[in-house]
C-alpha cells in the first residue's frame, strides 16, 4: 500500500470518526441520531463484509483462513441481529436462544482469527538479538492493565446486569456475565499480543488493525451497557461509536496485503498506536470513573480495588519501561562506541588508524611541543613472500605490540597503513635520537613467525615541533616525517633521521667524510655521557658519542651514518677521526676522566689502526691508561684468535678494551671466553622488564660471571631509580644512562 493510500485511509477514518462524534451530540434529536448511527453502522459493516470476502478470495493458505474467520464472525453477528429483530427486538424483547448463541460467535471467531494471523506472521525477520530485556514483563503488565480497565468497565455497568441494548441482548444474568468474561479474555489477549508485536514481524499492520477493531467493538458493547445502567438516554448512540469505527478498522485489516510496512504514514500511525495503546484504556477508565463520581454515583468497592491495582500496574510498567529505555540507551551507546572504535582503529592490530592519528596530531599542534615518528618496517615484503600474508599480519601485530611498550599512556601509536606505523610523543623531555634508539632496541630481538624467527629492522623519520614554530597541518607533518624516513632509507636501512626544513640538499655522509681529509666534517660533533660509580654517582669516565647534522639540517643518528661509513669502507677513518677529536676535547677541557671511544669490531687486528691510536694518544698527550676502546658490532668478529691478539697488543700499551652491548647483537658467552677484554658493558635491554626479581637474578648471574673472570662491569641504559637500585644490589658498581646524565658537550656536563 502506497503512502498516498495510507493517507487516504487515515482521512476516511478521521471523517467517519468526526461524523460519528457529531451524530452522538444528537443536534436533531435522539431518534434521528439513533437512525443515523444505525445507517452508519450498516454501511460500514456491509463495506467491511465485502472487503473481507473480496480479500479472502484473493489470498491463499493461512492468509485466507483468518479472513474467512473474520467473515464468519461478521456473519454470526448479522445472524444474531436478524433473529433478534425477527423476534420483535424493536420492542426491547430479549433475543432468542439461537440469536444469543450467534452473538457468542464474533468474539470466539475473532480470537481464532487473530491467533491464525499471528501464526501467519512467522518469526521475526531482518533483526538479530530478539526482544530487549524486560519486553515480556512489559507485555504482561500491558495485558494486566487492559484486564483491569475492561473489568472496571464491566463492573461499573453491573456484571450480569441484563439489557437488550448491549450484546448478547439477554435477560439471563449468567449468560450476560459469561459474555462479559469472554469479551474480557479476548480484549486482554488482543492487547497483550498487540503491545509485543514487533515491527519486523510479518502482517503487523493487519494484526494491529484487526485487534483494534475487536477491542473497539467489545469496549463499545460494554460502554453501552454502562450508559444504560446509569440512565443515559439513547446509550447506543453515545456508546456505539465503536460499532462503527471497529468494523472500519477490520475492513482496513483484511485489505492490508503488504507483508512489510512501507515506512510511510501507515507505519507511523501504527507505531504511535502501539506506543499509546496501553495508556488509552487506563486514561479512558480514569475519565469514566471521575465522571461517575461527578454525577453523584458511588464507585463499587471492586471497582476501587481494580482502579488501585491498575494505577500500581501502570506505575510498574513505567518503571520497567524506563529500565528498558536505559538498557537500550546503553546498548546504543556501546554500539556507537564500537562503531567509533572501528572507524578510528586498525582492524588488524587494534591500534589507532590514520584518521584518529591525524586528529590527535592536529590537537598536538594546538597544544605545544611534541615529537612525531614515522616507522617503516624494512623488507616487509620478503616476510609476506617467504611465509605468507597471514604470517605478515602476525608479524605486524607483534611489531605493534613491541612499539606500544615503548610509548607512554599519553602518547599515541598508530598503524597508518601496510607496514607503516606512526608515533606521537607529547613530552618536553625526550630527545629524538634517544627515542629512536629505544624503538630500535625494542625491535632488535627476533620475532617468532610460524615456527621461524624473523629479525625486524625499521627506518624512522622524526619530526620535532616547537610551540613557537609555524603551525603546519597534520598532513604537512606526516609528509615531513615521510621525507625523513625515505632519506634514511637512501642512507641505508635500519635508520632514523630527524627532519630539518632544508630537505633539498643531498644527504651523503661518506662524501663529507672524504672531503674532510682526516679533519672533522661539517655538522659533526661529539657528545659525552658520563659513567658513574655507585652508589655516590660520582663520574669516573665519559663515553664519546658521535653526532652529525647533514647539510640540509637533518640530524642523522649515529647508527645510521656509522653503518653508511662502514659500508663505504670508511669505518676506520671515522673511528680515527672520533678518537682524535675526543682526545683533543678532553685535553682542552682539562678533564682527568677516562675516555670511552667506540670503534668497529672490524678494527680488531688492523695494525695500521693500532698505530694510529698510538699516534693520537701521543699527539694529544693522553695517558693510554685513560683510554677505553669499546668494540661495537656492526658485523660479527669472524677471527676470534686474531681479535684476541689485537686486544692483548692494545692491553700491553695500557689501553683497555670493552665489549659493548653485551647481551645483544652478536655478543655471546663465547666472546668472554675467547677475547681477553677488560670491561663488559651490559646492554640496556637487560634493564628493561616488568619483573624486578627476575631482572635482579639476571644481573647477578651475568655480573657474577664477569667478576669471576676478572672483568669490570658497566650497566648501560639505566633510566630509573629502580634500575639503579637493582644493578647495585646485583653487585655492579659502574653504571651509565639517562638517569645520571644525557649526552651533551663537555662544558654542559656538571662535575666532569
Amino acid at each position: 500500500m502506497s503512502i498516498s493510500g495510507g493517507r487516504l485511509r487515515l482521512g476516511i477514518f478521521a471523517a467517519v470518526a468526526a461524523l460519528t462524534a457529531l451524530n452522538a451530540l444528537a443536534p436533531y434529536g435522539g431518534d434521528v441520531a439513533r437512525l443515523v448511527a444505525l445507517v452508519l453502522q450498516s454501511v460500514v459493516g456491509t463495506g467491511a463484509m465485502i472487503c473481507a470476502v473480496t480479500a479472502a478470495r484473493r489470498t491463499r493458505g493461512m492468509a485466507r483462513a483468518w479472513r474467512v474467520l473474520v467473515v464468519a464472525a461478521m456473519t454470526s453477528w448479522l445472524v444474531g441481529e436478524v433473529l433478534w429483530w425477527l423476534n420483535d427486538g424493536r420492542e426491547g424483547a430479549a433475543a432468542p436462544l439461537p440469536a444469543v448463541i450467534a452473538y457468542f460467535g464474533p468474539p470466539i471467531l475473532s480470537f481464532v482469527a487473530m491467533v491464525l494471523l499471528v501464526q501467519s506472521g512467522g518469526w521475526p525477520t531482518g533483526r538479530r538479538g530478539g526482544s530487549p530485556p524486560g519486553a515480556l514483563a512489559i507485555a504482561v503488565l500491558d495485558g494486566l492493565v487492559a484486564a483491569a480497565a475492561f473489568s472496571i468497565l464491566v463492573f461499573l455497568g453491573g456484571l450480569g446486569v441484563t439489557t437488550t441494548v448491549a450484546l448478547p441482548r439477554s435477560y439471563d444474568g449468567t449468560v450476560v456475565a459469561a459474555y462479559s468474561v469472554l469479551e474480557l479474555i479476548v480484549v486482554v489477549l488482543a492487547v497483550l499480543v498487540a503491545t509485543s508485536y514487533r515491527r519486523d514481524r510479518l502482517h503487523r499492520r493487519n494484526y494491529l488493525l484487526l485487534a483494534g477493531g475487536v477491542v473497539l467493538l467489545a469496549g463499545s458493547d460494554r460502554l453501552i451497557a454502562y450508559l444504560w445502567s446509569i440512565g443515559v438516554p439513547t446509550p447506543d448512540v453515545w456508546g456505539g461509536a465503536g460499532n462503527i469505527l471497529g468494523p472500519l478498522m477490520i475492513a482496513y485489516a483484511v485489505l492490508e496485503l503488504t507483508p512489510h510496512g512501507d515506512g510511510g504514514v501507515g507505519d507511523a500511525v501504527m507505531d504511535w498506536a502501539q506506543l499509546v495503546w496501553p495508556y488509552l484504556g487506563f486514561l479512558s477508565i480514569v475519565v469514566l470513573c471521575c465522571s461517575h463520581v461527578l454525577i453523584g454515583l458511588p464507585l463499587p468497592t471492586t471497582v476501587v480495588w481494580l482502579g488501585m491495582s491498575m494505577v500500581v500496574l501502570v506505575g510498574a510498567r513505567q518503571i520497567v519501561a524506563i529500565a528498558i529505555a536505559r538498557q537500550l540507551t546503553k546498548r546504543l551507546y556501546e554500539a556507537q562506541r564500537r562503531l567509533a572504535h572501528q572507524v578510528n582503529h586498525d582492524a588488524l592490530t587494534g591500534l589507532p588508524n590514520r584518521l584518529l592519528f591525524g586528529q590527535r596530531l592536529d590537537a598536538a599542534v594546538r597544544d605545544g611541543r611534541f615529537l612525531l615518528i614515522f616507522v617503516d618496517v624494512d623488507d616487509f615484503k620478503e616476510v609476506n613472500d617467504q611465509f605468507g600474508h597471514a604470517a605478515g599480519d602476525e608479524l605486524l601485530c607483534a611489531v605493534g605490540e613491541r612499539l606500544r611498550r615503548c610509548v607512554g599512556p599519553a602518547d599515541t601509536l598508530a598503524r597508518i597503513g601496510g607496514d607503516e606505523f606512526a608515533i606521537l610523543i607529547g613530552t618536553d623531555d625526550d630527545v629524538p635520537e634517544e627515542v629512536a634508539d629505544r624503538l630500535r632496541v625494542a625491535l632488535r630481538d627476533p620475532f617468532a613467525v610460524h615456527g621461524s624467527t624473523v629479525r625486524v629492522r625499521a627506518s624512522m623519520g622524526l619530526v620535532e615541533y616547537e610551540a613557537g614554530d609555524p603551525a603546519p597541518t597534520s598532513d604537512d607533518l606526516m609528509r615531513q616525517a615521510d621525507i625523513s624516513m625515505y632519506a634514511g632509507k637512501r642512507l641505508g636501512k635500519n635508520t632514523a633521521v630527524v627532519y630539518r626544513p632544508s630537505s633539498g640538499v643531498v644527504v651523503d655522509f661518506p662524501s663529507s667524510l672524504r672531503r674532510a681529509a682526516g679533519g672533522v666534517p661539517p655538522g659533526f660533533s661529539l657528545a659525552y655521557q658520563p659513567v658513574v660509580r655507585l652508589p655516590d654517582r660520582r663520574p669516573v669516565a665519559v663515553e664519546a658519542l658521535a653526532r652529525w647534522s647533514a647539510p640540509n639540517g637533518m640530524q642523522i643518528p649515529p647508527a645510521t651514518f656509522v653503518a653508511v661509513a662502514e659500508g663505504a669502507g670508511l669505518g676506520a677513518a671515522l673511528d680515527a677521526m672520533v678518537l682524535d677529536l675526543a682526545c683533543r676535547e678532553i685535553q682542552e677541557a682539562g678533564s682527568p676522566l677516562v675516555i670511552h671511544v667506540n670503534v668497529g669490531a672490524a678494527r680488531l687486528g688492523n695494525r695500521a689502526f693500532e698505530q694510529q691510536v698510538t699516534r693520537t694518544l701521543d699527539r694529544h698527550d693522553v695517558d693510554p691508561g685513560r683510554l677505553v676502546l669499546e668494540i661495537t658490532e656492526t658485523v660479527p668478529i669472524v677471527d676470534l684468535s686474531e681479535g684476541a691478539a689485537a686486544i692483548e697488543r692494545l692491553g700491553a700499551l695500557g689501553i683497555q678494551v670493552a665489549l659493548d652491548d653485551f647481551g645483544a647483537g652478536f655478543n655471546s658467552l663465547s666472546y668472554l671466553h675467547a677475547l681477553p677484554v677488560h670491561v663488559v658493558k651490559l646492554d640496556r635491554s637487560l634493564a628493561v622488564g616488568d619483573e624486578p626479581d627476575r631482572g635482579l637474578a639476571l644481573y647477578r648471574s651475568v655480573i657474577g660471571l664477569c667478576s669471576a673472570l676478572g672483568l669490570e662491569v658497566i650497566a648501560e641504559g639505566i633510566e630509573h631509580e629502580a634500575q639503579a637500585d637493582t644493578v647495585f644490589a646485583a653487585g655492579c658498581r659502574l653504571a651509565q644512562g639517562y638517569l645520571f646524565g644525557r649526552a651533551a658537550g663537555l662544558a654542559e656536563l656538571t662535575g666532569v
